[in-house]
């Protein structure tokens, strides 16, 4: 018997002694050891970077913890050949499910790589990039939904607003965030201090001094009076009376945050 063969004999006879004792973290740990660059070379063969690798090595050691915890040593065939297949499944799950940069449809998650495995095969046989309507007739799929999924498999990975592109002179350049358009506050405090100014056209002068003191100066009702040379009692009244005013003629909320002190 070879020292491989001796080895998966040893390795089974201690994934069946761990199904036995689950508790046995100390051989659970010892079998993941054993497989630690087997999983390490699987995610390395379908991570596209190394941020994506480490997390794909992760799922791929959930795989193998499963393919542990399933593996039946009466149906015969070694354990390798049973964990690898349930290690990439996995790490196909994941990448399926969770490497999208925006939500997509399940259907374009699993339709996509099927797409440009059949674009691969097609550009080799026929020694230029294939129409869609090739494409389709080899995945079995309609025209629409190849290019609705090609479409929408742009979204696998998005760009920062930092990123940059190409300015329309030469040599020029900007980012993504230049050409996006952004909310300019201007103006709307312009159109409130429009609907401000026409709001109290409907006021007195007394009680615009009253308005502009307590809520523009931040004065209290004692100071207000005291600066006008009338009763804080007189202050309340006047105030009172110019916010109704201003409630009857136009949506406060939408002129400034005015409230009853």
């Amino acid at each position: 018997m070879s020292i491989r063969s001796q080895q998966q004999d040893e390795i089974q006879r201690w994934i069946i002694e761990f199904q036995k004792n689950p508790k046995n973290e100390q051989l659970q740990t010892k079998i993941i050891h054993h497989y630690e660059n087997l999983v390490n070379a699987l995610a390395k063969k379908f991570a596209k970077n190394s941020d994506v690798q480490e997390d794909l090595y992760q799922v791929g050691m959930i795989g193998l913890i499963a393919a542990i915890n399933r593996f039946d040593a009466g149906l015969g065939g070694s354990f390798e050949s049973f964990a690898i297949p349930t290690i990439i499944g996995e790490i196909k799950r994941y990448i399926r499910d969770k490497t999208w940069s925006v939500h997509v449809p399940r259907r374009v998650k699993e339709l996509s790589p099927k797409i440009r495995k059949a674009t691969e095969l097609l550009t080799r046989t026929l020694q230029r990039s294939p129409k869609i309507i090739e494409i389709a007739e080899a995945i079995g799929e309609s025209e629409e939904s190849v290019l609705e999924t090609m479409e929408m498999a742009r979204g696998y990975n998005t760009l920062s607003v930092d990123s940059r592109i190409d300015g329309e002179s030469e040599g020029a350049a900007m980012t993504l965030l230049d050409v996006v358009g952004r909310q300019d506050n201007g103006y709307e405090h312009v159109h409130k201090k429009l609907i401000l100014s026409e709001a109290l056209k409907v006021l007195s002068k007394r009680e615009k001094e009253i308005l502009n003191c307590t809520y523009f100066e931040n004065l209290s009702q004692k100071e207000t009076g005291e600066r006008l040379g009338i009763s804080q009692m007189h202050v309340s009244r006047l105030q009172r009376d110019a916010l109704r005013k201003l409630r009857d003629n136009l949506p406060l909320k939408d002129v400034i945050g005015l409230s009853m002190k």
